[in-house]
């Protein structure tokens, strides 16, 4: 017999990417050394979010942020947290 019960809805794009951000800079990792590379679902979510505070994202110069990590719009499968590369 199959479940009723629904597959639980993902959270939202703000608070898995905070998650990561978060687990990124425990790690080390400074914010300026961060890139989130989006998929244009996961930027609209950001910024149509109202739960999130307005100070957690920013325009500055065309670039979008968010906590202070830049973000790349579109062009990947799914939406990702890349750390800069060691030199």
């Amino acid at each position: 017999m199959a479940s009723s019960h629904p597959a639980p809805r993902p959270a939202p794009a703000g608070v898995r990417l905070r998650r990561e951000i978060e687990k990124a800079e425990a790690e080390g990792v400074a914010r300026s050394d961060m890139t989130l590379h989006l998929t244009l679902g996961d930027v609209n979510q950001l910024m149509r979010d109202r739960s999130l505070p307005v100070a957690d994202i920013s325009y500055v110069g065309g670039t979008m942020s968010y906590l202070g990590v830049e973000i790349v719009r579109g062009g990947v499968p799914a939406s990702v947290l890349r750390r800069a590369e060691a030199e």
